[in-house]
């Protein structure tokens, strides 16, 4: 007697804007979504991937084949909802086991109303990704029992009209409604008299006001750590209510979409510096430090996603292995003398780090928080407050 296994989930595809199309399955939520496709080599933390806020206004392609076998849980969250667009993976794990688990990656997508998409040859799809560079696509569900002509018809349309990242103010859109106060540090197995939680730091040395353009949670856990009690504030914050808190620094956080046209926050990162404020800052953070200075930003060809990037310390000559997630740059060629380049990717070349020469500054393209990825790159927090012990002597 033979088995026969039925895959009820339902047909689904992706449609590229250049006409490519991947068959698969769909999972999560049923329906159609367009957005810019990239993809992510890291080999755990699909929830921390896809509740990262940068990556809002994107479809991720997980390089890693097998996906979903830990579930989600609450803990692991670095926002409060899912922000990528959609999810396409090789396949998804029938089974979840791990003692932090929930629920599902699929429920949890579904819940969300986010559309995934598996059982499709996720290596050719990053070839053509690293080829062509990152482009809209369409993730398209079928209503019926299989996907029509008209279907991928409307999802190849839908990607070809969608546009590009270039232009796109993201930050504002991702970011709190109002200001909050964030004094939670990071999780542990051992946190509360041994058993698992999140720390509770005990004394606070310092007072930062955290722009938010699509923080991480785990950023503002590693500086709660450290002593620093934060004031977490809305993108467009005008820096004189910034400044009149009274801050020990000023961080810039990372964030989604081009930074160009986030001008509140280019003159606030520029007030700043030429206050002597101390400040930090990453990923969107980092670009608009470099946009404040006078330098320019360029979008890259498929970005930096993932967390076996290697990255060279310029004064000493260590290499990094970090976590990142960018699609946009700052060019080191149009930066000014008072900025010196403090790191560059040993992938292409590409700025990393920067510090001011005249001013209490400095900033990281990658994420030292990881979440997911190494923690090669964390001192970075320390220097951080090594600035704002400096400013205060």
């Amino acid at each position: 007697m033979s088995l026969i296994i039925t895959d009820e989930r339902p047909q689904a595809a992706l449609v590229l804007a250049d006409g490519e199309v991947f068959l698969g399955r769909g999972f999560g939520s049923r329906g159609t979504v367009t957005a810019e496709v990239v993809f992510n080599t890291a080999m755990t933390g699909y929830q921390e991937i896809v509740t990262d806020p940068s990556y809002t206004g994107q479809i991720v392609t997980l390089t890693y084949p097998h996906i979903g076998n830990v579930g989600v849980n609450s803990q692991d969250e670095e926002s409060g909802r899912v922000c990528a667009a959609g999810l396409i993976i090789r396949s998804e794990s029938p089974v979840v086991s791990n003692f932090r688990a929930e629920k599902s990656l699929s429920d949890y997508l579904a819940a969300a109303g986010v559309v995934g998409l598996c059982e499709i040859d996720t290596r050719r799809l990053t070839r053509i990704l690293r080829t062509k560079g990152a482009q809209p696509g369409t993730i398209v569900t079928a209503a019926g029992d299989a996907l029509t002509a008209e279907e991928i018809e409307g999802a190849r349309k839908a990607a070809a009209s969608w546009g590009s990242m270039v232009g796109r103010d993201l930050a504002r859109e991702v970011t709190c409604k109002a200001p909050y106060e964030f004094k939670e540090g990071t999780w542990s197995l051992t946190a509360n008299d041994g058993t698992p939680g999140f720390r509770q730091p005990q004394e606070f040395k310092f007072k930062v006001v955290a722009y938010d353009f699509g923080v991480k949670r785990n950023i503002l856990r590693l500086m709660a750590d450290r002593g620093i009690a934060l004031t977490v504030v809305p993108a467009q914050t005008p820096v004189e209510e910034v400044l009149a808190m009274n801050p020990d620094g000023v961080f810039l956080s990372n964030g989604p979409g081009d930074p160009e046209p986030c001008t509140y926050a280019i003159e606030a990162a520029r007030e700043c510096l030429k206050r002597r404020i101390p400040l930090f800052g990453i990923c969107l953070g980092h670009q608009i430090m470099g946009l404040a200075a006078g330098g320019k930003t360029l979008k890259m060809p498929f970005g930096h996603h993932g967390a076996n990037h290697p990255v060279l310390d310029k004064a000493n000559g260590r290499v990094y292995i970090t976590s990142q997630n960018h699609g946009f740059a700052v060019d080191a060629a149009t930066l000014p003398e008072n900025v010196k380049v403090t790191h560059v990717s040993l992938f292409d070349g590409s700025l990393q780090g920067m510090r001011f020469i005249d001013a209490p500054a400095m900033s990281f393209q990658g994420h030292p928080e990881a979440s997911p990825g190494p923690h090669d790159i964390e001192p970075l927090f320390d220097k951080f407050v090594e600035l704002m012990q400096e400013a205060r002597a």
